[in-house]
C-alpha cells in the first residue's frame, strides 16, 4: 500500500469513529469491492433481508450484513456464519430488544459447532475464551456491530447497561467437540452430524471455576454446584439458561464415570435448590425471593419448601472447550430478566 492509500485508509477509519458506527476500536473500511467479496462468499443475493435487528428492526440484508462484517475485520469465508448469528440474535426466543435496552450486562455470545469451526480455524481449544484467533474475534464483533449499527442499539443512547463487560467487543467460541464424551451441543439440540451450527446466548462474563483435586463426578459437581449458586446473586431463583463451559479434562472425570449430560444436570439441578426460609429477604443479604413468590407460603421464614435456582435441569446447557491441560472451567451465566431469553441455534448455509 503506497503512503497516500495509506493516509486514505487511516482518513475512512476516523471518519466511521465519528459518524458513531465503530465500538471505539479501527475498523476495515467497507469499500465496495470488499464487502462485494463477502457477499460473494456467503452464496446470497446482495438483497437477501436476513432478519428485522431489534429494537429498531433495521433491515439486515445480507449486503448490510457483509458491511459489518468487513469493518469487523472478517475474512470472506466468516459471512455464513455471521449471518447465521444474526438470525439467531433475532429470533424472538433470543429477545434481541431486552437485550439491547437492558441496564444488566449480557452481550450476545456465539457458540459454534460442526466442521466449519476447523475449516475457519476457530478456536475451541486454549485460551477459547480469550484473544489471539482472528475468526472468533471478528466473527463475534460482527454481530455485536450488526445489533449496533442495524438495530440500533447505541452504547449510552440505547443501550443503558449500568457496566457492561468485555464481551461487547466479541464474544465467540468454539466447542472442542473432540475432546468431549458426550454429543456435541447441536447435536443434543436436534441437528445432525457433521452439520455446522451457531448457537447464541445472552450472556454475562465469564466465571472460572478451578478444580485441581476433584476425581469423581460427585467431588467436581460439588464444586461447579457451589460457582453455580452464586450467579447473578446467591439467593436469585428460577435462573434461565446459562453455559457451563467444561474443560477437556474435568469432561473425562465426569465421561469417564459413565455420566451423561443429562445425570450432569439433573445433579447440578437437584443439589441447587434452597429452602424458602434461607430465600426471604434480609437474611444474609437484602435480596432475596420476590414478594409474589413469598405471598405463596403462610410462614416462609420457616418454610422447607425447596426453590431451584435454575427453572430446570435443560437450563444449564454444557459444552466442552478450552484447552486439554488445566482443571479449570467456566460459568457463563445467561440473561432471565424479565422474562429471559434463550439459548437460540441456527444451521450455517454454505455456498
Amino acid at each position: 500500500m503506497s503512503r497516500a492509500s495509506a493516509e486514505t485508509e487511516a482518513d475512512a477509519i476516523e471518519e466511521l469513529y465519528a459518524r458513531g458506527v465503530t465500538d471505539g476500536l479501527p475498523v476495515v473500511p467497507p469499500t465496495p469491492a470488499r464487502v462485494a467479496r463477502a457477499v460473494a462468499a456467503s452464496g446470497r443475493r446482495a438483497e437477501e433481508l436476513v432478519a428485522l435487528v431489534p429494537p429498531n428492526y433495521g433491515r439486515a440484508t445480507v449486503e448490510k450484513v457483509a458491511v459489518n462484517a468487513v469493518m469487523a475485520g472478517c475474512r470472506p469465508e466468516y459471512l455464513p456464519v455471521v449471518l447465521a448469528a444474526v438470525e439467531a440474535v433475532c429470533d424472538d426466543a433470543f429477545d434481541l430488544h431486552g437485550v439491547s435496552a437492558t441496564t444488566n450486562s449480557p452481550s450476545p455470545l456465539v457458540v459454534v459447532n460442526g466442521p466449519i469451526r476447523l475449516a475457519l480455524d476457530i478456536n475451541c481449544g486454549a485460551g477459547v475464551l480469550g484473544s489471539g484467533w482472528r475468526a472468533n474475534a471478528t466473527i463475534g464483533r460482527a454481530l455485536r456491530l450488526v445489533c449496533v449499527n442495524v438495530g440500533g442499539a447505541t452504547p449510552g443512547v440505547v443501550s443503558m447497561s449500568t457496566l457492561a463487560h468485555p464481551g461487547r467487543y466479541s464474544y465467540c467460541i468454539g466447542e472442542r467437540e473432540e475432546a468431549s464424551p458426550w454429543e456435541s451441543l447441536a447435536v443434543e439440540h436436534g441437528f445432525p452430524v457433521g452439520g455446522s451450527t451457531v448457537a447464541v446466548l445472552a450472556a454475562d462474563a465469564p466465571l472460572g471455576v478451578y478444580d485441581h483435586r476433584s476425581r469423581t463426578p460427585e467431588d467436581l459437581l460439588g464444586t461447579l454446584a457451589a460457582s453455580l449458586a452464586v450467579v447473578s446473586h446467591h439467593k436469585a431463583t428460577h435462573w434461565g439458561d446459562t453455559l457451563v463451559v467444561l474443560s477437556p479434562e474435568h469432561a473425562t472425570t465426569l465421561g469417564d464415570a459413565g455420566w451423561k449430560k443429562a445425570d450432569v444436570r439433573r445433579w447440578l439441578w437437584e443439589r441447587l435448590r434452597r429452602p424458602v426460609r434461607e430465600l426471604v429477604p434480609g437474611r444474609d443479604g437484602g435480596e432475596g425471593l420476590p414478594e409474589h413468590v413469598l405471598a405463596k407460603f403462610a410462614d416462609p421464614a420457616r418454610d422447607d419448601t425447596l426453590i431451584p435456582k435454575f427453572r430446570a435441569p435443560e437450563n444449564l446447557k454444557l459444552v466442552v472447550a478450552g484447552g486439554t491441560a488445566g482443571r479449570f472451567s467456566a460459568i457463563v451465566p445467561g440473561w432471565t430478566f424479565p422474562k429471559g431469553s434463550s439459548l437460540v441455534l441456527r444451521p450455517i448455509r454454505t455456498p
